[in-house]
This record gives structure tokens, sequence and C-alpha cells, in this order.
């Protein structure tokens, strides 16, 4: 790492910091004792609302399918899409007792002494959801209609990725629109929502810039599979400054799948051919972060076009709570 990068990394994590304290001392953040997992204050729920409802109002003409999925998912759903090949140091697995009385002693033995016990819980059949789309691909087996189809999903996530930065949490909410059908109309899909997703940005004060991206694989194998998600240009983001001007922060993300869920799952078009699908996500919790760092912690002293976009308004009279660590 080059002095320049040092000073870089250094400036962010000041800032990171800096950023942490305000929101916590405005009661937006509310410490848990778990870096990345936070609770929330009323004024920042009401962001993360109003968000949601400004995407809903601007979406409503695509006739997106609604659908609702808990921030957990079947087990082997996330090994069979390869999801620990990938991004091991990521998973959420979720372990828990099935012991017998004599088990349940050691377990509270180890617990009094302090000691790990880990050896005495198992893996469940669950996993934490890390991508709000995990959960939609294996209920679609069969063929799509003519058309093709669209979905509209908003789900808590979970990545194994703790960190000082209070734009990058362990839980997390994404919104996701999913795209599936014949390859020439998920891209149109997806190149239509880059400028789109600018001026909704826009229009609440967020300046972004579209990037190329890659997905943070792991290992050696990883680093042949983010080459090729380059190359090929399967994945862009959106991204803005936070914490930095120069390593600005993802908040969009468009995401180009190719055949890789519907193979697995025989999701297929009217032809007999495997469709191919596509996501784009919002990232809630770093929108929300986001404009508190553009607008400042109290929402009362934001601009009125973006109170009103957010439908704010009602927030004019909110006495924030200012909760301490």
């Amino acid at each position: 790492m080059t002095k320049i990068d040092e000073r870089v990394t250094r400036e962010k994590q000041l800032a990171e910091q800096a950023l942490l304290a305000g929101l916590v001392e405005h009661g937006l953040f509310i410490p848990t004792g778990v870096p990345g997992l936070y609770g929330h204050g009323a004024a920042y729920e009401a962001v993360i609302q109003g968000f949601n409802d400004y995407v809903s109002e601007h979406t409503r003409a695509d006739a997106a399918t609604h659908v609702h999925f808990p921030p957990v998912m079947p087990r082997p759903n996330l090994e069979r899409i390869g999801y620990l090949e990938s991004f091991p140091h990521l998973a959420g697995l979720i372990f828990s007792f099935d012991g017998t009385e004599a088990d349940h002693l050691k377990l509270l033995t180890a617990l009094k002494d302090g000691q790990s016990y880990a050896g005495a819980v198992n893996m469940t059949d669950v996993v934490m959801t890390s991508a709000t789309c995990q959960p939609l691909y294996p209920s679609l087996r069969g063929r799509l209609p003519e058309q093709g189809r669209l979905f509209d999903l908003t789900s808590y996530c979970f990545r194994r990725e703790p960190s000082g930065d209070p734009a990058r949490l362990q839980s997390f909410r994404m919104r996701e629109q999913v795209r599936l059908g014949a390859p020439e109309d998920v891209q149109q899909w997806r190149e239509h929502w880059y400028e789109r997703a600018i001026k909704l940005l826009a229009n609440i004060g967020l300046e972004a810039q579209h990037v190329v991206a890659n997905d943070p694989f792991f290992g050696r194998g990883g680093r042949m599979l983010a080459a090729n998600q380059l190359q090929h240009q399967l994945k862009f983001e959106l991204v803005t400054p936070i914490t930095s001007e120069v390593l600005p922060t993802a908040i969009v993300s468009f995401n180009y799948h190719e055949v890789h869920f519907t193979e697995l799952y025989g999701i297929e078009t009217p032809a007999g051919t495997f469709a191919h699908s596509g996501c784009f996500g919002l990232g809630l919790e770093r929108i929300a972060v986001a404009l508190f760092k553009r607008h400042g912690f109290d929402v009362r002293t934001w601009p009125a076009p973006v109170r009103s976009a957010l439908r704010l308004e009602t927030l004019e009279r909110l006495e924030q709570t200012t909760v301490r660590s």
C-alpha cells in the first residue's frame, strides 16, 4: 500500500467514525455492541419507509409482482446456488441446540467457564438470506409467460462483514426488482434502469456515478470469477460519496445472472430454452445513511423538496430522542 493509499484509507476511517458518532448522537443508530449491527430511531425508520414509498410511486407502472420472503431461507438452496463456494466468508449459517439433558449440562458448563459451546449445537436446515432475490428462484420452476416476469421484493439480508463503516452493515435491507425472460429483454430492462435510478436518486439530493463492478468472491477461484464478471460487465453499481470522495460507496447494484439461477431451477422461456435473469438492488440502509450524510442528521432541516418526495412533512414536529451508547 502506497503512502497515498494509506492516507486515503485513514481519512476514510476517520470519516466513518465521525459519521457513526453523529448517527448515534442523534438517535438514528442505536449501538448493540457488535460492529455493523444497530437498532434504529424513529426518524431513521421514517426515511427508510419514505424512500420505499417513493420508489413504489415511481415503479407502480412497472406492474411488478410483489412477493415477500422471511430473512431466512432453506440451507439447501444456498448450497445449490454455489454461495458457499463463492462467498463462504459472508454466509450466515444458523446453528441450534437439539441435544439431550446431558448435552445441555455440557453446554451450561462451557458457558459458565467462558468456553466455546460450539460443539453442543448443530447446523440447522435454514440460513440467513444474503440477497433479497435468493429465495425467489426456487419458487419459479417451469415456463415463463411470453413477456417473462418482473418481481419486486424487499427483505432483511445478512452478510458476515463486521465493520466500523455505518454504510457497511451485517444486517441490512434491500429492495430489488428481478427480471426474468429472453436475454435481450433482461438486458434492455437493465439498461433502462441505469438512467432511471440516477434520476430517482438525484431528485432526493444524491449524486451517483455509474461504475463497472465485481462481487467480493473468495479465494483464488474467486479472483477468476471476479475477472470474468468485470470482463463481461455482468455487474454495475451506482456509487456516491458517503465517507470518502475517493472511495465512494455503492448504493445501487445491477446484476446480470445469465442462466445461473434459471438453469439450476428449470426456469424456461416459452421456446423451451433457459430464461435469463437480472436484478436491480437498492441498498436501503446505505441510501438512508447517504441521505443523512448529505442533508444532515435532523430531517426537519432537510430541503423541502426532499422532505416532500420522501413524505417526511409529518416529522416537522418530531422530537428526536438522543440515544447515547
